[in-house]
């Protein structure tokens, strides 16, 4: 998938302006940098088009997960985009929708797997029967 395919995608499932989807976009992304462990965070870029890879770029600082749960990651996302925390909610399952359409299944999985069960509300949506948007 490339990036304007990505940003438009987030941009229907937000129903925000483009402009608005690579804000929400790029909060979701580095929050999520911050939760995953440096390694899966390379691995997961490998498979972004490359304006989101530099947003996933790991750091010495992102080698170790941080470990927060859902509620926090919401809130960081809210506090990077400059939004409400359900409008960040509603960003947070448009962008793990997208990636689940943009990356394999199995890295996919990966990413899921080191999220506790309390991301399940916002990660199950992007596994759900046709929550990818159809093509037409």
């Amino acid at each position: 998938m490339n990036y304007d395919t990505f940003i438009d995608q987030v941009s229907q499932r937000t129903r925000a302006p483009s402009e608005r989807a690579v804000e929400l976009t790029r909060a979701v992304l580095e929050t999520f940098a911050e939760r995953l462990t440096g390694g899966e965070v390379l691995d997961l870029a490998a498979q972004l088009p490359k304006p989101l890879q530099l947003v996933l770029k790991p750091s010495p600082r992102t080698e170790q997960a941080d470990r927060f749960g859902a509620t926090e990651f919401v809130a960081r996302v809210a506090l990077r985009a400059d939004v409400e925390e359900p409008v960040a909610r509603d960003a947070v399952r448009a962008v793990f929708t997208t990636l689940r359409e943009a990356i394999s299944g199995g890295e996919f999985d990966d990413v899921a797997t080191q999220l506790p069960r309390d991301y399940r509300q916002l990660v199950e949506p992007a596994m759900a029967p046709g929550a990818t948007l159809r093509r037409g």
